[in-house]
């Protein structure tokens, strides 16, 4: 039987759903998901095999259109540069609204070879004959092989998108072996998990301030001699204000991110986790290129 392979560009505007889309294809979570806008900020790859298929998504940074500060900027080159050199480009819309962004998006993948559009939060039309106007729209573009409706947090379609995806892969011999699902460390999850965290329990103007780093991870042992994994991660903000919203009155609130953030850490890697969190400031790092690649935004 003759191997297929490709890779899948996840494109979208910010907060349509790529992340959330992606775990639920995959079963399982590499990328962190909030309702607030701009969550994912780097390419992260999720391998999806399946027999004789395998499809290797870039989950991207919503593609946008206020780019003055450097992150920003950063965000939306690493999108558009998944779109450069994949074999199918997924583009995400959302069921109840289309935008200026999206509008951008579908110019963005237009000649780019083939697409398939995701419709999804299908679950917010009251009525699905509500559905047809927007799947005749993304038809009249005439840049779609097919078009898919799903709800993710549902579980709906989620079958046939994988279908859809599979199918339209070119032969070829797979890059990855069949129980890889990323190639995200676990460092770096980490570090994304405790930012999901800070992002979920802040306002909109911090977690686009914020940025996380792993500094120690190390292997150690519990004295019954069961396994243990100390953490130490900074929390990086701008401004010394800033700062005091996240540690928050008496430090409950860098409490509280670290104790969900330490719950899904334990799931990801099986075992008792030591978390330790600091808050330190790094003033106009989003606009500081070599301050941001020595936060690992390379």
């Amino acid at each position: 039987m003759t191997d297929h392979f490709g890779y899948v560009a996840l494109c979208g505007r910010p907060n349509v759903g790529k992340s959330t889309l992606l775990n639920h294809i995959l079963r399982q979570k590499i990328s962190i998901t909030s309702r607030r806008p701009q969550t994912t900020r780097y390419n992260v790859l999720g391998v999806d095999t399946h027999g004789n298929h395998q499809a290797v998504y870039i989950d991207t940074p919503g593609i946008h259109a206020k780019t003055g500060k450097a992150l920003n900027r950063y965000m939306v080159e690493h999108a558009k540069s998944a779109l450069r050199d994949v074999d199918l480009s997924l583009m995400v819309v959302e069921a109840t609204r289309w935008t200026e962004e999206d509008e951008a998006v579908l110019k963005l993948i237009q000649g780019r070879g083939e697409a398939v559009a995701a419709i999804t939060k299908i679950d917010l039309l009251q009525d699905k004959t509500e559905l047809l106007p927007v799947m005749e729209r993304l038809g009249q573009t005439g840049v779609f092989a097919e078009i898919v409706p799903v709800c993710a947090l549902r579980d709906e379609g989620i079958e046939d998108l994988r279908r859809v995806v599979f199918s339209a892969l070119p032969e070829g011999g797979h890059h990855f072996d069949a129980d890889e699902v990323t190639d995200q460390t676990e460092r770096r999850i980490v570090a994304e998990i405790i930012r999901e965290k800070l992002m979920r329990q802040l306002g909109d103007e911090i977690p686009h301030s914020a940025t996380v780093t792993v500094e120690r991870f190390a292997a150690d042992q519990k004295q019954d001699g069961s396994p243990l994994t100390e953490i130490h991660a900074n929390i990086y903000v701008e401004r010394p204000s800033q700062k005091k919203i996240v540690i928050g009155r008496n430090g409950k609130r860098l409490k509280l991110i670290g104790e969900l953030a330490r719950a899904d850490i334990e799931v990801l890697l099986d075992q008792q986790v030591m978390l330790h969190l600091w808050v330190k400031v790094r003033k106009g790092w989003t606009d500081d290129e070599q301050l941001m690649r020595r936060l690992g935004y390379d």
